[in-house]
């Protein structure tokens, strides 16, 4: 374990709150660990340890609480570009460990946000990928990760494909991001 894991850690410990833990686990269902700490606080931490980058990120990834994987999303969001195909790998991973819905949205669209615009036969690719998937998360993340495409004409479709071959998903948050994607079409429409 790194030392810099270890202060954040210790920081999460010291700023946890029992009320956070019951409504972030109201809000985000799963069994997941929550230390119970606030957004502005992981915003901290990210500005104070993001030059760590890839190595870190991977490290609060696979310690595995709400917090140390939005951290890592963060981190990544800053720091993706320095290495998009070390980026790419470790988005391969990780869409094979998401456990709720906002981790899920997190590594699909934060996670990526620095690579959209060089990498989008990539993200198409794996996009595809998963959508033919036997994992729920990866079905929506599927979704979620095309998102910032849905504002590119050129692209829908290719995000319609794969809108249509989810669209009757039988899992609950499937279906949460089938109309979503939906409704984004809807508004430039």
């Amino acid at each position: 374990m790194s030392d810099a894991l270890t202060e954040i850690q210790t920081e999460l410990t010291a700023k946890a709150d029992k009320k956070n833990i019951a409504f972030f686990t109201m809000m985000i269902p799963g069994k997941q660990k929550i230390y119970g700490v606030k957004t502005p606080v992981l915003n901290e931490l990210v500005k104070q340890y993001q030059s760590f980058s890839f190595d870190l990120a991977e490290e609060l990834w696979e310690s595995g609480a709400q917090e140390e994987k939005v951290i890592a999303i963060k981190i990544m969001e800053k720091m993706g570009k320095t290495n998009p195909g070390r980026l790419l790998k470790l988005f391969k991973k990780f869409s094979k460990q998401i456990d709720n819905w906002a981790v899920c949205d997190g590594l699909g669209m934060q996670f990526l946000r620095a690579v959209v615009k060089t990498h989008e036969r990539e993200i198409f690719t794996l996009a595809e990928k998963y959508s033919l998937s036997k994992d729920p998360w990866q079905k929506r993340l599927s979704l979620v990760m095309l998102e910032w495409y849905t504002r590119k004409g050129e692209h829908h479709t290719a995000i319609k494909k794969i809108v249509k071959r989810l669209e009757n998903d039988e899992e609950y948050y499937v279906k949460k991001a089938v109309v979503w994607i939906k409704k984004n079409f809807a508004r430039g429409e």
